[in-house]
């Protein structure tokens, strides 16, 4: 019998939480597939950034990195999500895997005070055009996140790379690693024509300084 990879064996374990049941097309709201999400974690566990860790999950939506990075051993974990039936959906999953260390929020990025503290924060912003990012959607994620976290793993738009580099770097920021994916998109708005598209999107791993 074929030996599963560590990494094969976490993607099972996430596959079946849940994506989300109603989408609203104003938080732009794309569920991260369990292949990507199993991905990225694992190279954040290998990285050191997981294990015995305090792990925040900004925008978490249903809740698929928080509950992964539980599975690697983070010590505590935060779950954020503006979206109240994500939070309760998320909840709802962490508890029927018997996860007992996330802490899921409904509430706005913004509302978590400077002050507050982690060693590791995942967050994948509002996708959109590169015009969007530039004009807020992405910078918003991004100037909290700097601000309360020593490492930030941060999904973006491939076409916004440059802009998002910099963004970073002038905060401080060192991009020591990009993790490159191609995002499967269902047919979930109105808007949609194809039945799923793949988007090209980019995960700079940052160190705050």
């Amino acid at each position: 019998m074929k030996k599963i990879s560590k990494q094969r064996h976490l993607e099972m374990l996430i596959q079946d939480v849940p994506i989300h049941p109603n989408p609203k097309v104003d938080l732009e709201q794309y569920s991260t597939s369990a292949i990507i999400a199993a991905d990225l974690l694992w190279n954040a566990y290998s990285l050191g950034d997981i294990s015995s860790k305090t792990i925040m999950d900004f925008g978490c939506g249903t809740g698929i990195f928080s509950i992964a990075s539980s599975l690697l051993g983070a010590n505590k974990i935060y779950g954020i999500d503006i979206d109240e039936e994500s939070i309760e959906i998320a909840s709802e999953t962490a508890k029927r895997k018997n996860i007992e260390n996330i802490e899921f929020i409904h509430s706005d990025i913004s509302e978590v005070p400077n002050d507050f503290k982690v060693d590791t924060l995942f967050q994948n912003p509002p996708f959109g055009s590169q015009k969007k990012a530039i004009s807020g959607s992405d910078t918003k994620f991004i100037n909290k996140a700097v601000a309360i976290s020593d490492v930030v793993y941060s999904f973006h738009m491939a076409s916004t790379h440059d802009y998002i580099y910099d963004y970073f770097e002038k905060l401080g920021g060192k991009i020591s690693h990009e993790f490159k994916y191609n995002f499967p998109i269902p047919k979930i708005y109105d808007f949609h024509t194809k039945e799923i598209k793949e988007v090209k999107v980019i995960v700079f791993r940052v160190e705050i300084s």
